[in-house]
């Protein structure tokens, strides 16, 4: 069993790096051989709209054609079994880096035809973890869940099975005094982080061994 995870946050040691980190621990517990892929050291941009994908006979049907650091990345996505996508949420979507690939993951394999079919050979899991500075009620009456639920339905369409996992209200700053962030309240903030932090980073191991399953 492999497990690939990729942080399509900027930080490497905060909200989503330790989220995905706990979903890798829980598949190493049940034997996964797993990797963790920063986005944000790569060099790359989203779908350019070549079409080389959908090229009839091309060279790249069914692949994207363009060659960056996100390439290999892809061609890692084709050889696991499980997929964790993690990432924050910006102005109501996850980041551009995660967005990109997003775009380039799941337009190559989408066909144009009737019943927009995909062309991965194989069934895997897809995990989509968003890391939130807001709480769960402001996320719901902004209305970001429609957002999130279609990527889910897409993931499943293309890949087989996806689920997600949801990290509200999470803590941003080191010293909050030092930033202009009055819409929070600093007290509970911090009591949120001592203790329901860890029960996302339970959440997050759970997940992992679900994913990783009976492994040998």
């Amino acid at each position: 069993m492999k497990i690939l995870a990729i942080n399509g946050s900027p930080r490497k040691n905060w909200n989503t790096a330790t989220i995905l980190n706990n979903v890798l621990d829980g598949a190493i517990s049940r034997g996964a051989q797993t990797e963790l892929i920063h986005l944000y050291d790569l060099n790359y941009k989203g779908c350019i709209s070549c079409f080389s994908c959908k090229l009839k006979d091309g060279p790249s049907y069914g692949r994207c054609a363009t060659n960056d650091d996100l390439s290999p990345v892809l061609k890692k996505v084709e050889q696991v079994d499980a997929l964790i996508l993690g990432s924050p949420i910006y102005i109501g979507s996850v980041s551009g880096e995660m967005k990109s690939l997003i775009e380039r993951l799941v337009f190559q394999y989408l066909v144009y035809d009737k019943n927009r079919s995909s062309l991965f050979k194989r069934k895997i899991k897809v995990g989509l973890i968003y890391t939130m500075g807001a709480p769960e009620n402001i996320i719901k009456d902004i209305g970001y869940e429609r957002s999130f639920n279609t990527t889910e339905r897409i993931m499943k369409h293309i890949f087989g099975e996806a689920e997600s996992l949801f990290i509200y209200d999470t803590y941003q700053f080191d010293d909050y005094s030092k930033y202009e962030s009055s819409a929070f309240d600093y007290k509970e903030k911090v009591k949120r982080k001592q203790e329901v932090f860890p029960v996302d980073c339970k959440n997050a191991f759970d997940l992992g061994v679900r994913f990783a399953g009976n492994v040998s």
